[in-house]
């Protein structure tokens, strides 16, 4: 579980005028990453779009991804949805060689009670051969897995090891560490309260953000473990105005207008996401330059 320690980056999919898939642009991504600290990857989760990708362009990230990363960094795939005998036939036939861990989404839309989102789960943990990572991220599912089911989940299924909690509430956040087995991952899903959730005693952060500053956000969470706490305030402050303009208007479109400043992927995404304003993007060019 190690692995999972530090900073993970959601990857976005990157695309060409035409909207298909940029391996080129994906390659260079993973290389980003891989040059600049960040301890692993996700692959396929909401910032890549995946509910927008065909089948055959999903396996064309997955294949892309893995073959770029060549073994440097763990890999995450995220495989989750609101009908629990799909999810979990897709975990038991789908090709997971590569990959070190699943991410999956609690239910969404359908806003199941607590005890069915632990059945969901408990079915997902007997149809993995790979170790799991819950998804909470109310503001997207419609429901919220309270810190007990959380709790409930991290004793009773011993390959669920983590989970990224974006619900936005640092005192949840809180409890689910006091809650959860000693080496259960409590790891943040929102940029803003990486920092807090790591000082609390969270395992780091999947994070949009550290996609376009990698280096930056990397540095602040390491120096958040071992405990530099001015140190690590002081990156937090840095990078802040960059987590208030990239998710102004969405997520993946701001990320996106950061890699297209970089010069490493455009900023195209899919229907029915649109890309940033003007306005938004003259900002994040702005900060971009300042930053560096």
């Amino acid at each position: 579980m190690k692995k999972f320690v530090g900073t993970g980056v959601a990857l976005v999919t990157p695309f060409k005028e035409d909207r298909s898939v940029d391996v080129e642009a994906l390659k260079k991504i993973v290389r980003f990453q891989k040059e600049n600290g960040v301890n692993y990857l996700v692959v396929l989760g909401t910032t890549g779009e995946y509910a927008t990708l065909t089948q055959q362009e999903k396996e064309v990230v997955k294949k892309t991804v893995i073959e770029e990363n060549n073994g440097a960094l763990p890999l995450v795939i995220g495989i989750g949805g609101n009908n629990t005998q799909a999810v979990t036939d897709q975990v038991k036939k789908e090709n997971l060689e590569g990959f070190d861990a699943i991410l999956s989404v609690s239910p969404y839309y359908v806003k199941p009670t607590q005890e069915g989102i632990y059945q969901h789960f408990k079915k997902v943990s007997q149809a993995s051969n790979l170790p799991v990572i819950l998804y909470n991220v109310p503001g997207r599912t419609g429901s919220n897995m309270t810190p007990k089911t959380v709790a409930r989940l991290a004793t009773d299924f011993e390959n669920i090891i983590g989970i990224k909690e974006a619900a936005g509430d640092m005192m949840q956040a809180m409890q689910m560490i006091r809650q959860t087995p000693k080496d259960f991952l409590v790891i943040s899903g929102e940029d803003m309260l990486t920092l807090p959730i790591v000082l609390a005693g969270g395992s780091g952060v999947i994070s949009v953000i550290a996609g376009g500053f990698p280096k930056n956000f990397a540095e602040m969470v390491q120096k958040g473990l071992g405990r530099d706490v001015d140190e690590a305030y002081q990156i937090h402050y840095k990078i802040t105005p960059a987590i208030e303009l990239v998710f102004e208007e969405g997520n993946p479109a701001g990320i996106k207008a950061v890699f297209n400043k970089l010069g490493i992927a455009k900023d195209y995404v899919r229907l029915p996401l649109v890309e940033a304003s003007k306005e938004l993007t003259a900002k994040i060019v702005s900060f971009v330059d300042e930053i560096k």
